[in-house]
C-alpha cells in the first residue's frame, strides 16, 4: 500500500507565518553572528529592562507546582487598577495568543474581518486560519499614515465585519487614534467586535486607552512584555464585557500562562514608579535620537511612541548592511512597506551607534539606501 499524505486545511496552506522583530537565531547562526554581539533596534520594548523587583518575585516561584490556570491574583490586581469586575479580564501568553483565541472563539469560514493596515500580521494570520475573509483598510504614506475617519466609517458601513482589528498606537507607524473616536465607532456598529490592541499604549505621551469605554463590543488587548520588558516570559491580558471574555476563556488552553510569568507580571505592574520613571527617560531620549537622525537628513515618519518608520528606499538592503555592523532593525516588507525600516529608541549610547552606522552606509552607498 502506498503512503498517503495527510494534508492540512486549505486555510493553513494559504496563510503564511506572521513576521516579527527580535532575533532570528537561525539567521544569526548562518551569518556567524553571536546574539550577544548584536544591538537590536527591531523590538519595541522598554530598553531599560524590567523592574528590579521582578527578579525577586521570580526567585520565589516554586517550579514543581502547576501555575494558577486562571491567573486569579493577577486578574484581581488588574481589576482593582481599572476598577472593573475581574470576570472582565483574561490573562494570556502575550497578546499574540489572545489574538488567536479571539479568532478561534468568534470566526468561522466566510466571516468578514476588517484590519486597519499597515499593521501587525497576526490579526490577518489568525483570521485566515479560521477561514475568514480579510479586507484591509490601509492608511497612506502621503497622509503620514494617519486614519481618514470618514472613509473608515464608510468602510465599516459597507462591510459590516464580524471583527475589526486595530492596533492603537499602531505598529509600525506609531499613529494614535483618539479613544473617543474608537468608542463612538464601536457604539455605532454594535454587530462588529472591535478588537483594540493597546500593546504600546504606555509608550504614548497621553493615555488614550479605551479600557473604560463601556461599549459591550469592545475587547482591549494589553501587553506586559513591551512596557515592562518581559518579552522572554510572554504575558498579556484582555479586557472586555463578561460575555466576550467568557467566550474567549472557553477556547483558552489550560495553564496557558506559566507561574514565572504570572509572578513577574504581578510584581512589574505593581511597581508603577519604575514604569513611569523609565517612560519619562525614554521620551526624552527619543527626542534626542530623532534630532540626531534629522541632522542625518533621514526621512522619518512622525510617531506618538518611541518607535518610528524611516524611509530608506530598500528596507531589506538597509537591514542587511546594518547587520554587518552588528546592528539589527526591522525591515517593513511584511507590513507591505518595503521602502521603510522600523527603529525603536534604545539607550543614548546605543542610539549613537546606530546613527554612526547609518552615516557610514550613506557615505558608502549614497541614495541606494536612503
Amino acid at each position: 500500500m502506498s503512503a498517503q499524505i495527510i494534508r492540512p486545511r486549505a486555510e493553513v496552506l494559504a496563510s503564511s507565518a506572521a513576521h516579527h522583530g527580535a532575533l532570528d537565531y537561525t539567521e544569526l547562526e548562518i551569518l556567524g553572528i553571536s546574539p550577544e554581539e548584536l544591538l537590536d533596534f527591531s523590538v519595541n520594548s522598554n530598553p531599560y529592562g524590567p523592574s528590579p523587583v521582578v527578579r525577586e518575585a521570580i526567585n520565589g516561584v516554586p517550579l514543581d507546582r502547576y501555575p494558577d490556570r486562571d491567573s486569579v491574583v493577577l486578574c484581581r490586581m488588574l481589576s482593582r487598577r481599572f476598577n472593573i469586575d475581574p470576570n472582565r479580564i483574561l490573562v494570556g501568553n502575550g497578546t499574540s495568543e489572545l489574538i488567536q483565541l479571539v479568532s478561534f472563539a468568534y470566526l468561522g469560514k466566510g466571516d468578514k474581518v476588517l484590519v486597519l493596515a499597515h499593521t501587525f500580521g497576526e490579526y490577518q494570520r489568525s483570521a485566515v486560519l479560521m477561514g475568514a475573509r480579510i479586507r484591509e483598510f490601509c492608511t497612506r504614506a502621503g497622509d503620514g499614515f494617519q486614519v481618514d475617519v470618514s472613509a473608515l466609517r464608510e468602510e465599516l458601513e459597507e462591510q459590516l465585519p464580524k471583527i475589526f482589528f486595530l492596533c492603537n498606537p499602531n505598529n509600525p507607524t506609531g499613529a494614535l487614534l483618539p479613544a473617543t473616536m474608537i468608542v463612538d465607532l464601536a457604539r455605532d456598529f454594535p454587530s462588529t467586535l472591535f478588537v483594540v490592541d493597546e500593546a504600546y499604549m504606555a509608550f504614548a505621551a497621553t493615555d488614550e486607552s479605551v479600557v473604560s469605554g463601556g461599549a459591550e463590543n469592545l475587547l482591549v488587548l494589553r501587553s506586559v512584555t513591551k512596557d515592562y520588558a518581559l518579552a522572554g516570559l510572554r504575558l498579556g491580558y484582555a479586557v472586555g464585557s463578561t460575555a466576550v471574555i467568557e467566550a474567549v476563556r472557553r477556547v483558552r488552553p489550560a495553564w496557558n500562562v506559566n507561574a514565572l510569568a504570572q509572578a513577574a507580571g504581578l510584581a512589574a505592574i505593581q511597581d508603577e514608579a519604575y514604569l513611569q520613571h523609565s517612560m519619562k527617560k525614554l521620551d526624552a531620549v527619543k527626542k534626542e535620537f530623532w534630532q540626531q537622525l534629522v541632522e542625518l537628513d533621514a526621512d522619518l515618519v512622525p510617531s506618538s511612541v518611541h518607535y518610528f518608520l524611516m524611509k530608506v528606499g530598500n528596507g531589506a538592503a538597509c537591514r542587511s548592511e546594518l547587520l554587518k555592523a552588528r546592528i539589527q532593525v526591522r525591515d517593513c516588507f511584511s507590513f507591505d512597506l518595503p521602502a521603510y525600516i522600523r527603529i525603536a529608541t534604545k539607550r543614548p549610547e546605543e542610539n549613537i551607534r546606530l546613527v554612526a552606522a547609518l552615516r557610514a552606509i550613506r557615505e558608502k552607498q549614497g541614495d541606494l539606501i536612503f
